[in-house]
């Protein structure tokens, strides 16, 4: 009987050692745990608010990396607040001609009917910090789960460009003044695991009040639709 009840004591104390070290080794992986610090983004860019002669033609493609310091807030950490820093670059195709004379730029609607034009974009480059408030349904080790990411973000324009090509001569503009320096908007990403879909809905025009169209100030912004992808 007694060393039945010896035995007895030594898995009861064994188990109670093991489950305190599991509990001690669950309660530190909680601790360490952080998710979705990398992203990359693929985007289909629109105009809004444009003019009635303002139209959008081909692909007009965004790409988008960086990094967001994962902090959650709940014990769980499934609920968290992100801050990041990224790069993004963004085309849009569209039939406004961007041309300089005299170290003037002007901007106007292209009338194809006499011309063939084969290109007409211009392009931004940013540095961008993006905010998220961020929930999901995740563990340190569950990587399939749904998270939802409210967000906004802010960007810096560091370098434009524009181009113009067609049967009648082409034309290239880099780091005009017309272009407004912090762009910034809504952002949102919602999925389940490898794929997310991405919106941005910018709160501010692309071009400075510089920029007139028919004597109208060109109050156009982005509005950015595609896939997200993070990483560990």
């Amino acid at each position: 009987m007694k060393n039945t009840f010896l035995v007895v004591l030594f898995i009861t104390s064994f188990i109670g050692f093991s489950q305190n070290t599991e509990d001690k080794e669950k309660s530190e992986l909680y601790k360490n745990y952080r998710e979705d610090q990398f992203y990359i983004s693929v985007t289909y860019n629109l105009l809004n608010q444009k003019p009635g002669d303002v139209s959008q033609s081909g692909f007009s493609s965004g790409f988008h990396f960086g990094f967001i310091r994962d902090m959650p807030i709940n014990e769980k950490r499934t609920v968290a607040l992100g801050i990041g820093l990224g790069l993004s670059t963004n085309s849009y195709n569209q039939n406004i001609a961007i041309s300089e004379t005299n170290n003037l730029v002007s901007f106007n609607v292209i009338d194809e009917s006499g011309i063939n034009v084969s290109k007409n974009k211009f392009t931004t480059y940013l540095l961008e910090v993006p905010f998220e408030f961020r929930w999901r349904k995740s563990s340190p080790t569950n990587y399939n789960f749904l998270r939802i990411y409210p967000g906004f973000k802010l960007g810096y324009l560091f370098y434009n460009s524009t181009k113009f090509k067609s049967d009648q001569g082409s034309e290239k503009l880099s780091n005009i003044d017309n272009f407004n320096k912090l762009q910034y908007g809504l952002t949102l990403s919602a999925g389940y695991s490898t794929w997310n879909v991405h919106v941005y809905y910018g709160l501010n025009p692309i071009f400075k009040d510089s920029a007139k169209l028919d004597g109208e100030i060109l109050d156009i912004s982005s509005f950015k639709i595609g896939l997200m992808f993070y990483i560990l």
